[in-house]
């Protein structure tokens, strides 16, 4: 293991993340991980990485790094300008750096989180069963926090493949929107506590993503969602998944993420996991629906994913070859 980046500047809110941090909830540890864990998956894909490798999760504005060593890069997530020195690189791609250049993230275009991956992963400690950065609990990735200038960015020492720089084709990229939204969500645990006419506003009407939009989740503003008349305000805290919707006593939904571990209000539907990438890449000021779907319908669509990253493993291996 050595250095592999100096961070010269550091984005506005980098951290770096793997698939999550599993089986501590009951602890109050949150998952935490990559909120886009498709694009962070075909990051990693991209150099031959397991999927679950730890790459740089980067927030609308990335960071500014130099190399300290020849390598391969990839980078996927939300559409930005990628500057190798002074040329322009594509994004959803495989390519080739030397010690000495300057690796510009800029700012996202379309969608909010983009990832670069390193071949083996960075190498920071293994906290919990995992590399991912938990911010409120000060442990995990580089020192427990966001990147700072000056930091070193470890990574394994591996040779630099002879394999050709690669662009993923365009039908593999996902689509990042700038207008609206629409989110996949099963009804439930707690939608019975709500009136009829609360969840109608629920499922039909349109919500704008607040600026209190962060890793833990996004406030969203809009038609208040009333509850039953005779339902409590609150519930008995309980454990809480990504994507659970809550509802608080304003009525204003709020779409849970992976640094909350319990929640105390009633929860009126949880999007679905393969639209969880939907609201990783959204930003604030964008218009929100809800779809209505059935447990049957979600693996489907989570099936469905998981094609399509079938998908690009055969555009990989036919690449490579």
């Amino acid at each position: 293991m050595s250095e592999q980046f100096l961070v010269v500047k550091p984005g506005s809110y980098s951290t770096i993340q793997d698939l999550g941090r599993y089986g501590y909830q009951d602890l109050g540890v949150p998952v935490s991980g990559a909120l886009d864990q498709f694009a962070a998956r075909a990051a990693n894909l991209l150099l031959g990485n397991p999927e679950s490798a730890a790459v740089l999760e980067c927030t609308v504005i990335g960071p500014t790094l130099a190399v300290l060593r020849d390598a391969e890069l990839a980078v996927t997530g939300a559409a930005l300008d990628v500057k190798l020195n002074t040329t322009n690189l594509p994004i959803w791609s495989r390519f080739r750096v030397q010690a000495g250049d300057l690796l510009h993230l800029r700012q996202a275009k379309k969608g909010c989180r983009t990832y670069l991956a390193v071949p083996g992963g960075f190498d920071v400690p293994m906290v919990m069963n995992s590399r991912s950065t938990c911010v409120a609990g000060g442990f995990g990735g580089l020192h427990g926090r966001p990147l700072q200038k000056g930091d070193f960015l470890p990574a394994p020492e591996m040779p630099v493949s002879a394999a050709p720089e690669i662009i993923l084709s365009p039908d593999l990229i996902p689509e990042f929107g700038t207008q609206g939204l629409q989110l996949k969500v099963v009804p439930g645990p707690q939608d019975k506590l709500f009136s009829k006419g609360g969840l109608e506003t629920f499922f039909h009407s349109e919500y704008v993503i607040s600026p209190k939009a962060n890793r833990m989740g996004y406030r969203l503003e809009g038609p208040v969602v009333e509850r039953d008349p005779d339902a409590e305000q609150s519930i008995i805290s309980e454990a809480s998944l990504p994507g659970n919707v809550q509802v608080p006593a304003d009525g204003q939904p709020i779409i849970l993420l992976v640094e909350q571990t319990v929640g105390g209000y009633t929860k009126i539907a949880t999007v679905i996991s393969s639209d969880l990438p939907k609201i990783a890449q959204a930003l604030p000021g964008q218009k929100v629906r809800f779809q209505p779907v059935s447990l049957k319908e979600a693996h489907e669509a989570l099936e469905e994913q998981e094609r399509h990253m079938q998908r690009i493993k055969d555009f990989l291996t036919e690449s490579n070859n």
